[in-house]
């Protein structure tokens, strides 16, 4: 075998378009591609000029599936600008919206996305005609996912109910009483899937990443901590870009994220998560994970579908802690007043750590954004392991060799509609 390209140039059950290539040259991978060819959205320019009020609106078009990643990142970037503190009931009500979101993402990707490759599908509808009560129980998971963003975020997508500072509303406690039962039943679905992704059969591959995500000293990230990493790092959020840096390729319309030190790739997401912040998970997302054999550590990410079913697992069991404990606020949000400066967070949306810093003026109005998704941050980290891993599957036919291709790239679950926002245009016409 002198040569061989693997090309698909539409990579289905994705979000987004996008597309990869593989060149093999005697035997041995030497380059692989992410195609990511969605005209760019500029959702950073869009930003300028706009109050700092607007910004939960706007930015929550990023993408249908993580709205509340885009909305919190946000609201925490301006209010560590702002010098303001959001605790109490309302800070536990972000981490309910959180919790929503990761079930209904999570969940999608388990059942519509994923399974299909595992189970020799293509696609989830598919799917469904033979394994149609599993695939109407995932959908009822995923759509207490939903009904927690209703409920909390005024509407499923695009959620309006977030501001810098709170919410416009609170909901009352009675309120949580039927989404409460519904969540216990969409635990039980949650543990059963856990048990059930578990029997598939994964390719025995791992690489020793370099893992980023948030910590937080007391809880399982969802808005808030510090960047950390299995290599030392440890830093606050404003120090993210002395140690993080977007480079534009040519075959992609949106930036890849590299760390500064190293040059190097990372992997962020529910792998990062898993592996540097096990001991957050509740205990019976703990005992889930022991139970269906996964461990402390994983770094296959062909396992990357378990994960994700044990973070099911916590999201629902830490929405209902939310709930229980819920004690009404006097007002629905804090009071801010615009200032001058910059601000920085980040947060762990479904497939890893989302970066946003803004600059204000003294009017409140934004002079500067930047916004880094989790999938611009992991795109070399797909390429690295297309190159690690396609190398050893050389002997399938092309067609079983060209799905391994695309179940590895499906791992990351990437949302390339979010990441197509890169703002800087050089044009050379000499």
């Amino acid at each position: 075998m002198a040569r061989k390209t693997i090309k698909v140039d539409y990579l289905a059950r994705v979000e987004g378009e996008g597309a990869f290539k593989v060149v093999v040259r005697d035997g041995v991978v030497q380059s692989a591609e992410l195609n990511i060819f969605e005209p760019p959205r500029f959702f950073e320019a869009f930003m300028r000029g706009r109050h700092f009020t607007e910004t939960p609106d706007i930015v929550a078009r990023i993408c249908g599936i993580c709205p509340v990643a885009y909305q919190m990142s946000g609201v925490h970037a301006l209010e560590n600008l702002l010098g303001v503190t959001v605790g109490g009931p309302l800070r536990e009500l972000r981490r309910l919206l959180y919790c929503g979101e990761w079930i209904e993402s999570h969940t999608l990707h388990i059942y519509m996305l994923h399974a299909p490759d595992f189970l020799g599908y293509d696609g989830g509808i598919d799917m469904a005609r033979d394994h149609g009560d599993r695939v109407k129980r995932g959908l009822q998971l995923k759509k207490t996912g939903n009904e927690i963003l209703q409920l909390l975020g005024g509407r499923e997508i695009h959620p309006i109910n977030v501001r810098v500072g709170g919410f416009h509303r609170a909901p009352r406690k009675r309120e949580f009483k039927e989404l409460a039962e519904k969540l216990k039943a969409a635990r039980d679905i949650a543990i059963e899937t856990a048990h059930w992704v578990s029997t598939f059969d994964f390719p025995h591959r791992e690489r020793d990443y370099t893992l980023v995500t948030l910590r937080h000293p007391a809880e399982y990230p969802f808005n808030e901590g510090r960047i950390v990493s299995n290599r030392g790092l440890d830093i606050p959020a404003a120090d993210y870009d002395a140690h993080f840096e977007e480079l534009h390729v040519e075959h992609s319309t949106a930036l890849h994220s590299r760390l500064r030190d190293s040059g190097g790739a990372y992997l962020t997401g529910p792998l990062a998560r898993y592996n540097l912040c096990f001991d957050q998970l509740s205990p019976l997302a703990r005992q889930v994970s022991d139970e269906i054999g996964l461990g402390r550590q994983c770094r296959n990410p062909y396992r990357s579908i378990m994960v994700r079913a044990v973070e099911v697992v916590y999201a629902c069991d830490e929405a209902l802690r939310v709930m229980e404990f819920y004690e009404e606020p006097d007002r629905p949000y804090v009071d801010v007043e615009p200032r001058a400066g910059v601000g920085y967070a980040a947060t762990e949306a479904p497939r890893g750590m989302l970066y946003h810093r803004y600059h204000l003026d003294e009017a409140g109005l934004i002079t500067d954004a930047q916004i880094v998704p989790p999938t611009s941050q992991n795109q070399a980290s797909v390429e690295e392991d297309l190159v690690d891993f396609v190398g050893s599957f050389l002997d399938l036919p092309d067609e079983q060799l060209q799905h391994r291709c695309e179940l590895t790239v499906r791992n990351y679950d990437p949302c390339i509609s979010c990441a197509t926002h890169f703002l800087r245009l050089d044009i050379d016409r000499a």
